[in-house]
C-alpha cells in the first residue's frame, strides 16, 4: 500500500485538469468562515497556484493534496499543509470533504490519519496543529479521534456574522519522536 492512500481513499498532488474544482471549491462563500476567506479567487490566481504546486514544500512551506475516492478516481476535497517549518518540525494542517453526501462516511478521518502518518514519518515533524472554532463540533471531533489535544481557547477570536466565537489550538505530537 502506498503512504499517501487508505482503504477508501487517496492522496493526490494538484493537477492541472483540477482548476474548476479549485474555483468551485475556493469560492464557496459558505466555508469562507472555516478558512478565514474575504474574498473570492480568479481563475487566474488558482492556475498560478497549480503552476507551482509541483514545488518542494520545504520551499513553498505548504503541500495541499486532492482527496479522492479510489474506486472511482472522483475527488470529493481537499488537505493541507501549511506553515511548515522544517527547523522547528511543525505544521499545520486544513481539511475539507466538500459535499454533503461524502461527509459522515469516515473519508474524513481516513485523509486525516493518512496525511499525519505522511507528515510524522516522511516529513519528520515533531507536531502537527489546527485552529478550529468552538462551535464546530464536527471538525473538534475529527481531530481529537485522531489523537489532537486542545491546548487552549483564544476568546473571541474570530469575528463572525453572528458575533465573536472562541477558536480551540490543538496539536499532536509525533509518536514516534515525542
Amino acid at each position: 500500500m502506498q503512504i499517501l492512500e487508505g482503504k477508501s481513499i487517496r492522496l493526490r498532488a494538484l493537477e492541472p485538469t483540477d482548476l474548476k474544482l479549485l474555483y468551485k471549491w475556493e469560492n464557496d462563500s459558505t466555508i469562507w468562515e472555516v478558512s478565514h476567506t474575504l474574498k473570492p479567487f480568479s481563475i487566474f490566481i488558482l492556475k498560478q497556484y497549480l503552476e507551482s504546486s509541483h514545488l518542494d514544500i520545504f520551499e513553498t512551506k505548504q503541500l495541499r493534496l486532492v482527496i479522492e475516492l479510489i474506486e472511482t478516481n472522483t475527488p470529493i476535497g481537499l488537505i493541507d499543509i501549511f506553515d511548515f517549518d522544517p527547523f522547528h518540525q511543525r505544521a499545520g494542517i486544513g481539511i475539507l470533504i466538500n459535499d454533503t453526501e461524502n461527509k459522515n462516511k469516515g473519508f474524513a478521518s481516513e485523509a486525516l490519519q493518512i496525511l499525519c502518518n505522511y507528515a510524522f514519518s516522511i516529513l519528520q515533524v515533531h507536531q502537527l496543529y489546527c485552529n478550529i472554532t468552538a462551535s464546530n463540533e464536527v471538525s473538534l471531533r475529527l481531530f481529537t479521534k485522531q489523537g489532537f489535544e486542545i491546548i487552549g481557547n483564544k476568546k473571541d477570536w474570530i469575528r463572525s456574522k453572528n458575533g465573536w466565537m472562541d477558536e480551540y489550538s490543538l496539536q499532536k505530537i509525533n509518536p514516534a519522536n515525542p
